[in-house]
C-alpha cells in the first residue's frame, strides 16, 4: 500500500479542480441551510421537545441522494471512458490502492461538507437563549451516524462507477441503490407479507437494517454495534466488489 498516499493526493486534487465538486458543495450547503432555517422557524413559532440537531440529521437522506452520486460518479467511469484507467494500472500500482484512494478522497470531501454544517449550530449556539437548542448529545450522535453511514454510501457510489463507462449511468445506479437502502428497506419492513410467523426472523433482520431508524437511535444517544457493523461490512464488501469489477473490466477490455 505504499502508493496509496500518492493516489489519495491525486484524487483530492482531482476533486478540487472538478466543477462538479463545487456544484455538489453549493447545492449541499444551500439545501442543508434551508432545512436548518425551516427547523428554526418552526421552533420560533411553537415549542418543540426534540432538539434541532435531531431533526436536522433526520433529513440526511436529502443531500445524500444528490451529493454522493456527484462525488463518485466520475471516479472510475470517466477514466474508463477516456482510457486512462488502463494506463494507470500498468504502473506499479495495485487495483486495491486505486480503489481505496478514490474512496478515501470522496469520503474525506463528504465529511468536509457535513463538517461545514457545524457553522449552522455554532451560530445557533451564539444567538440562542433556549438551552434546549444547545443539546450536544444529538449533535455528536448525528455526526457519528454521518461518519459511519457515509462509509457505505460512498462505497456504493464507487462500486456503481466501477461497473460502467458512463458517469450518468453511474449516478443513476448510485441513486437507485441508495434509495433502495434508505427507503426500500423501510417499505419492505412495513409490508404485510412479512407478518407471517415463519418470516418473523426475516422481518426482524429487515427492521434492524432500516437506516431511517438508525439515525433516530444515534441522535438519541443509542449506538448499536450491529448498526455500525452493517455499515462497515457493507462498505468493505462494496469496495471488494469494486476491486473485482475493475479488474474484470480491464481483463475483458
Amino acid at each position: 500500500m505504499r502508493h496509496y498516499p500518492t493516489i489519495l493526493s491525486q484524487e483530492i486534487r482531482a476533486l478540487l479542480f472538478s466543477p462538479i465538486t463545487y456544484v455538489a458543495a453549493v447545492l449541499f450547503l444551500l439545501v442543508m441551510g434551508g432545512i436548518f432555517t425551516v427547523i428554526l422557524d418552526d421552533y420560533s413559532k411553537q415549542a418543540q421537545e426534540i432538539a434541532p440537531a435531531a431533526i436536522f440529521f433526520n433529513s440526511f437522506w436529502i443531500p445524500v441522494f444528490f451529493m454522493v452520486p456527484l462525488l463518485t460518479m466520475k471516479s472510475f467511469a470517466e477514466e474508463r471512458r477516456m482510457g486512462t484507467l488502463e494506463t494507470l494500472l500498468t504502473t506499479p500500482v495495485s487495483t486495491a490502492e486505486v480503489v481505496l484512494g478514490k474512496f478515501s478522497a470522496a469520503y474525506l470531501f463528504y465529511m468536509l461538507l457535513w463538517g461545514a454544517t457545524l457553522g449552522f449550530h455554532y451560530i445557533l449556539h451564539i444567538y440562542a437563549r433556549d438551552a434546549r437548542y444547545l443539546d450536544s448529545g444529538p449533535l455528536i450522535g448525528g455526526f457519528l451516524f454521518i461518519a459511519i453511514s457515509g462509509l457505505l454510501f460512498i462505497a456504493v457510489g464507487i462500486l456503481a462507477s466501477a461497473l460502467t463507462r458512463s458517469y450518468e449511468v453511474a449516478a443513476i445506479l448510485t441513486f437507485t441503490i441508495l434509495f433502495g437502502l434508505i427507503f426500500g428497506l423501510r417499505f419492505l419492513g412495513q409490508t404485510n407479507a412479512l407478518n407471517a410467523e415463519v418470516l418473523q426472523p426475516l422481518k426482524a433482520s429487515v427492521d434492524t437494517l432500516q437506516i431511517l431508524s438508525h439515525v433516530e437511535d444515534f441522535t438519541h444517544g443509542v449506538v448499536d454495534t450491529r448498526q455500525a457493523f452493517f455499515y462497515v461490512t457493507g462498505a468493505v464488501l462494496a469496495l471488494i466488489f469494486s476491486i473485482l469489477g475493475v479488474e474484470y473490466k480491464i481483463l475483458n477490455s
